[in-house]
């Protein structure tokens, strides 16, 4: 099955035409799979900057190889947080950051959590980390730093964040936090299957960049339909804004090898039971991997 598209004539024919290029055929009828092959693995550089507030945000910086300037994406970690045990940036995110860097993107992943000693806030309702305030915060002090490189192109930094980071993605491109004090603002964003009810529900949410969100039709984490009417509300004020859902997808259709099973105990879920499935859906990641760098790019 392939996803079902809320399209945005703003800007969806800049991704008809660019994975048309690639595959030889029609986007959307596309099947993506040369993309979905593993990447070049490089090791990312462990990176640290000022944050707001006093704190140090620690960091991974994935980069293509040559002098640049590159375009770049700050990649925001959904609420497991973004490292392994073995402290590196967990497969989700290492398989996204290479993917990336082989196509030219430089790609830093702030880490919100460790950089405060904090673990997996999957399972913690009142956290210490706002996705609404603190997050974006960070995402905007990750553009200050890119701002500062000689190999990044600062009027070619985009947003990607996943789950609470796609959440975080979703107040970060609001008006009221346009960053100050840098080159040049965001470009885009992508969204992985954030949680939409609450800025849908406060009636005022308004994007100032061109946003894609991508979600399962299936998924009963953080759920759809909230996504889909925030998405037609943006569109009918004339906002860049647009939306794919894939069926049968769940919470984390893109990971590269994560079973489909449940979880509980989880503080927020669609179904306010603590019980949510996840894993990887091959069709959805397959076209996800394929759509990402294409809007990215354009």
């Amino acid at each position: 099955m392939w996803p079902k598209r809320i399209s945005s004539i703003h800007f969806a024919l800049a991704l008809v035409f660019t994975v048309a290029a690639a595959t030889g055929q029609p986007a959307l009828a596309a099947k993506p799979a040369t993309n979905a092959g593993s990447p070049p693995t490089t090791t990312p550089e462990s990176v640290n900057f000022p944050g707001r507030h006093g704190v140090t945000l620690e960091g991974f910086l994935y980069r293509p190889a040559g002098p640049g300037p590159f375009p770049a994406v700050v990649a925001l970690h959904g609420c497991s947080g973004l490292i392994n045990k073995e402290g590196q940036p967990s497969e989700r995110h290492a398989d996204w950051g290479n993917r990336l860097a082989a196509q030219g993107f430089i790609v830093l992943f702030p880490d919100s959590y460790t950089s405060r000693g904090l673990d997996s806030q999957c399972k913690v309702s009142d956290r210490d980390v706002s996705p609404s305030k603190d997050r974006p915060e960070d995402a905007d002090s990750a553009l200050a730093y890119l701002d500062t490189r000689s190999d990044v192109k600062a009027d070619a930094v985009s947003l990607l964040g996943w789950s609470n980071g796609g959440s975080s993605v979703l107040y970060s491109v609001e008006p009221r936090h346009a960053p100050k004090d840098v080159t040049a603002d965001f470009q885009k964003a992508v969204a992985f299957y954030p949680g939409c009810r609450v800025p849908f529900e406060t009636g005022k949410w308004k994007s100032r960049i061109p946003l894609l969100i991508l979600i399962g039709e299936a998924d009963d984490w953080t759920a759809a339909k909230p996504c889909e009417d925030m998405v037609a509300a943006a569109k009918a004020a004339g906002e860049l804004v647009d939306i794919v859902t894939y069926p049968g997808a769940y919470h984390d259709f893109d990971h590269p090898s994560l079973k489909v099973h449940t979880q509980d105990g989880l503080a927020f879920t669609a179904s306010g039971t603590g019980v949510a499935h996840t894993g990887t859906n091959p069709a959805a990641r397959a076209d996800a991997l394929v759509r990402v760098p294409a809007f990215l790019a354009h």
